[in-house]
């Protein structure tokens, strides 16, 4: 199919490079920000799915490769898309890619085997069907970026090429580096300065339920305390049924499945987060993953700790007897150690092993085990 190159026509190119360029953009950059997220959710995809019986589970010592590729392949298509640079190829690798997208969040959509597709880092979460209509809304403008390829071509390979290896360079040094350090923006529940539990003691757990309307499908929340109020009205039940109910405690942990279990699988969490102290978590969540560097950051965090009069706890989602022996033959016997799932770990650090510092429930600060030395800055806190 050919289109008539008018100015209209070169128009609706511009605009549609513009705005598709831009998503690609900022979605590279969320996930840049924070690589080893991106790998665990390629990891969760590999795990999770299989093909004519086939499984993926090989190629997840690949998944932070993977992630760099996918994230450099996405700014660089997102900058060609705005530059009007390799308008063929950029045209070529954007259908393909939009392809891939569309038809896999369209399966992830229907089975639900990951729930989330990262495909905005934990920026902008989106549930699996709103992730594929936006890949169908941007299917639109690929298509017609597709079609248009070649209106008023200009070839200029070397201005293109710096472009290009611009791009390319750009996002691999920003990815490493964050990849190496805890990410330089923190989109998620453990960002420093974050209040993770209410310290109020007076605040009160609250109940709300969610009632329908039988004939115009309106949705009605409110406190349960205000349902016995509404039962008084006779017509009530007649015109509304339930459908929900949730309750909101004020003192729970602010991040979703945290836990802090002791041998004895009893829950610490609420207790070490919201003490009043200052504590300092260690958190491992690939015991087998540690290296030396990670053994002298803990033993660095420890010394501070120790001088710093600071509670110090190790929290990992490794087995009893993993964690035992890892700490006696490092010399840590007398660590205390808690344990989590290695997701809610995931959440907390990304760093393996990681450093993070509360009291009153608050995040203070946080640290990759490269940057242990940093935590003695803190001394000027007390």
């Amino acid at each position: 199919m050919k289109i008539k190159d008018t100015n209209l026509n070169w128009t609706l190119n511009v605009i549609a490079r513009v705005l598709v360029g831009l998503v690609f953009i900022f979605s590279s950059f969320v996930k840049g920000v924070d690589p080893m997220g991106t790998s665990f959710k390629i990891t969760e995809y590999l795990t999770a799915w299989t093909f004519l019986g086939m499984s993926f589970d090989w190629l997840t010592p690949l998944a932070t490769i993977m992630s760099m590729g996918l994230i450099t392949l996405e700014f660089l298509v997102g900058v060609l898309l705005l530059t009007g640079g390799f308008r063929r190829f950029s045209a070529w690798l954007l259908a393909l890619m939009m392809l891939f997208f569309t038809f896999t969040t369209l399966f992830d959509a229907i089975t639900n085997e990951v729930t989330d597709c990262g495909c905005f880092g934990d920026a902008i979460k989106l549930t699996n069907w709103q992730t594929f209509w936006k890949n169908v809304l941007l299917d639109v403008p690929t298509v017609w970026i597709f079609l248009t390829r070649n209106l008023r071509r200009k070839l200029r390979f070397e201005r293109d090429m710096l472009i290009s290896l611009f791009a390319v360079v750009a996002m691999v040094v920003f990815g490493l580096y964050n990849i190496n350090n805890e990410p330089c923006i923190d989109f998620r529940s453990w960002k420093v300065g974050n209040q993770m539990i209410d310290m109020d003691k007076d605040a009160q757990v609250k109940s709300y339920v969610t009632y329908v309307n039988k004939e115009t499908g309106e949705r009605d929340e409110f406190l349960s305390d205000e349902l016995v109020q509404r039962m008084e009205d006779p017509e009530w039940e007649q015109k509304w049924e339930w459908e929900s109910s949730r309750v909101e405690d004020p003192h729970e942990i602010r991040a979703d499945g945290f836990s802090m279990l002791d041998m004895d699988m009893n829950d610490h969490a609420k207790e070490l987060i919201g003490s009043e102290e200052y504590l300092l978590i260690a958190t491992i969540h690939h015991l087998e993953k540690v290296n030396k560097d990670g053994v002298e950051g803990i033993e660095e965090a420890m010394e501070w700790a120790e001088e710093s009069g600071v509670q110090m706890v190790l929290l990992t989602s490794a087995l009893a007897e993993d964690v035992q022996s890892f700490l006696y033959a490092n010399g840590f016997d007398n660590l205390e150690f808690y344990f989590a799932d290695a997701t809610a770990i995931e959440t907390m650090l990304r760093s393996n092993p990681g450093f993070i510092l509360l009291k009153g429930g608050k995040v203070l600060g946080k640290w990759h085990y490269r940057h242990a030395d940093d935590i003695e800055d803190f001394k000027l806190l007390f």
